[in-house]
C-alpha cells in the first residue's frame, strides 16, 4: 500500500502535465492529437498559416507579412444556412448562393447542374486559442471590437462583423446544438463532444484549380456520390469576421455526401452535400423553399458547401 501511492501520485501528475501540454499545443498539433485518424480538409489548411499578432503599443491586430491591420474579408453570407432565417430579395437573386440548393431526387451520377464555386474568405487565418479566447466577443461590445481590429465604424466590414456576431447569439432551432467556434481547437471538441467520438472524417468542398472558375454546369460522375456516416452531422461555416470564425451546429435527421463532378470547363470538383430529411422546424419563407417550390417538412432538402465550410461526422 505504501508503494502504491507514490506510484498513484506519479500517474496523476503525469496525466496532468499531458493535458497541460495538450493545451499548449500548436492548432495543427492539437487536430493531430485529438483526431489522429482524420484527414485535415483544405477548409482547414488554408486558415492555419496565421502571422496575425497584437500589437502592445496600439493595442490592435496586425499581420506581419502585410505590415496591414486585420480587416473583415468578404464571404457568402451566412444566411441561407440559417434554417430559421427567411428568403431576402439578394439570395433570391444571387445565383451563386441559390444554385446550391436542390432536392435530394437529383443527386445521382449524370445529374447536371449550374452552379459557381467561389472561395472566400482566404485573407483570415485562425487565432491560437488562448488569443481567441481573450478578445471580445459580443454583440454589446462591438465597438471595442472593431476598434481592436482597425475597423472603420460604420463600414461593411463593421455591418458583417455585427451580422456574424447576431447570428452566434440568436436561438438555436429545436433539437440542434450550436456553437461559433473561434479557434480551430474550440471546433474540433465540440465535434467531438457531439459525435460521442474521436473517430471521426471531416470534410471540405474542394476545387480543383488554382484560378477562380467560373459559373458553369456540372456533371456528377459515375460513382461520384458516396455517403458519409448518416443522421447526426457536425456542419461548421464560415463566418465573415476579423479573423477565422465558424458557426458550428449539431444536425440531425441529415445525410451527407461527398459528390465528383466535372464542369462544362473541365473544372473538377470534390463537392460535400448534406440533405436535411426533416425541414419542418425552418422558415417558411427560407431561401430553398421559394427557389426550389417546396413546403417545410414534405421533401428531403440538400445543399452543396461553399469551399470555406466543413463537415464533421462519424468514421463509417
Amino acid at each position: 500500500m505504501d508503494s502504491f501511492i507514490p506510484l498513484l501520485c506519479s500517474l496523476l501528475i503525469g496525466v496532468i502535465a499531458s493535458n497541460a501540454a495538450l493545451l499548449l499545443l500548436p492548432a495543427q498539433a492539437y487536430w493531430h492529437t485529438v483526431l489522429p485518424n482524420t484527414h485535415m480538409p483544405t477548409a482547414i489548411t488554408d486558415l492555419l498559416s496565421s502571422d496575425t499578432i497584437k500589437d502592445s503599443k496600439t493595442d490592435t491586430y496586425v499581420n506581419i507579412g502585410k505590415g496591414t491591420t486585420v480587416g473583415a474579408a468578404q464571404a457568402i453570407v451566412l444566411g441561407p444556412f440559417v434554417y430559421k432565417s427567411a428568403a431576402t430579395e439578394k439570395q433570391l437573386h444571387d445565383n451563386r448562393q441559390s444554385n446550391f440548393f436542390f432536392l435530394e431526387q437529383d443527386l445521382h451520377p449524370g445529374s447536371r447542374m449550374n452552379m459557381q464555386f467561389e472561395k472566400t474568405n482566404a485573407t483570415v487565418k485562425f487565432l491560437a486559442r488562448s488569443e481567441a479566447e481573450s478578445i471580445l466577443f459580443s454583440s454589446k461590445k462591438l465597438p471595442e471590437i472593431i476598434s481592436q481590429f482597425s475597423v472603420q465604424p460604420g463600414s461593411d466590414e463593421e455591418e458583417a462583423m455585427k451580422e456574424t456576431l447576431r447570428e452566434c447569439e440568436d436561438p438555436v432551432l429545436k433539437g440542434e446544438k450550436k456553437m461559433c467556434a473561434t479557434s480551430l481547437e474550440s471546433m474540433v471538441d465540440f465535434a467531438v463532444a457531439n459525435l460521442g467520438t474521436r473517430n471521426v472524417e471531416a470534410v471540405s468542398t474542394t476545387v480543383h484549380s488554382k484560378d477562380e472558375t467560373p459559373k458553369q454546369e456540372y456533371t456528377i460522375v459515375a460513382s461520384g456520390v458516396k455517403n458519409l456516416a448518416q443522421d447526426e452531422l457536425v456542419a461548421c461555416h464560415q463566418q465573415t469576421y476579423a479573423y477565422a470564425v465558424f458557426y458550428c451546429h449539431l444536425t440531425k435527421s441529415t445525410k451527407g455526401y461527398t459528390v465528383k463532378m466535372t464542369g462544362k470547363h473541365g473544372t473538377v470538383v470534390d463537392a460535400v452535400a448534406v440533405c436535411h430529411a426533416n425541414t419542418s422546424a425552418w422558415n417558411p419563407n427560407h431561401v430553398a423553399f421559394k427557389l426550389l417550390n417546396v413546403k417545410p417538412g414534405t421533401v428531403p432538402v440538400c445543399h452543396f458547401l461553399p469551399q470555406d465550410h466543413v463537415v464533421f461526422s462519424r468514421n463509417n
